[in-house]
């Protein structure tokens, strides 16, 4: 297996920016003032694509970044909202292959995941995670939970999980053997991460918090980063669940699911679950 050159940035959600309203930020001693978003470049002039396609309101993702990125001293940076005609444009095409960082803001995970995956912008995606030194993927709430190979493209924010309550899709496949999901405290999301988990049990669940973030390295090797905290739920070593026997609508139950909690500087092996503390 090669190891990816490229990294990938997942965020939660609700990172610290120029609209953002997070109550934590204010209390927490970690917090840094746009920590998270700082690591979109390495050099000054490094350009980044930011993409807004999973958003109903792409004028308006492109106002709070535009004004975020300039506080931060940002200067090499635009937006593609890609329509068909866009997705097969040269123009465009080049701007991605020329790009240092491609940045994919909130919205819809199935949005971005329906009008990018296997096209050549894709390709290209894929190809420069693999092989470009240094080149940045990143993503904020739907744009991190685009990113694995299976993603929760529906489900029932409940508190009990329940047989066919929610509905797996195909994502970018960036990720390998992760599901993710975002604003995962704040919303309370435990369950439906949880049961995506029983369902696929030798994938591990990643659920960020708002102003966190994962930075993943050589494919399977994250660091925490931000005020809030990461969910981590593996069912490698689950005894007994009724998923494969319930009936649509009744619950769903699982002995020896395992949960850990990282926070700022804590890292973790995505491929065996090793976690190691801050340094």
């Amino acid at each position: 297996m090669n190891i990816p050159k490229g990294k990938l940035l997942i965020i939660g959600g609700n990172e610290d920016r120029s609209d953002s309203d997070n109550e934590m930020e204010k209390i927490n001693q970690n917090f840094v003032s746009h920590e998270i978003l700082k690591l979109l470049i390495n050099h000054e002039n490094d350009r980044i694509e930011v993409i807004t396609t999973a958003s109903s309101e792409p004028e308006s993702m492109r106002q709070t970044y535009t004004e975020t990125f300039n506080q931060i001293g940002f200067t090499n940076f635009d937006f593609l909202h890609f329509d068909e005609e866009q997705l097969h444009s040269d123009f465009y095409i080049e701007r991605i292959k020329a790009a240092k960082t491609i940045f994919i803001t909130g919205g819809d995970q199935n949005k971005i995941c329906n009008k990018l995956n296997e096209t050549e912008i894709s390709g290209i995606l894929h190809e420069k995670y693999k092989n470009e030194e240094g080149f940045l993927i990143a993503g904020t709430s739907a744009g991190a939970m685009c990113m694995p190979k299976i993603i929760i493209g529906e489900a029932v924010n409940g508190e009990a999980m329940l047989k066919d309550d929610i509905k797996m899709v195909s994502g970018l496949g960036l990720i390998d053997s992760c599901i993710v999901d975002t604003h995962f405290v704040h919303r309370g999301r435990f369950s439906r991460l949880a049961h995506a988990i029983i369902l696929h049990e030798n994938h591990l669940g990643i659920g960020l918090g708002e102003d966190t973030a994962l930075l993943i390295e050589k494919g399977d090797q994250a660091m925490c980063i931000g005020s809030g905290n990461v969910v981590i739920i593996s069912g490698k070593e689950i005894l007994q669940t009724n998923t494969n026997t319930a009936v649509k609508g009744k619950p769903i139950y699982a002995e020896n699911l395992k949960v850990h909690m990282l926070t700022d500087g804590c890292c973790i092996h995505l491929t065996n679950g090793a976690v190691k503390p801050p340094l």
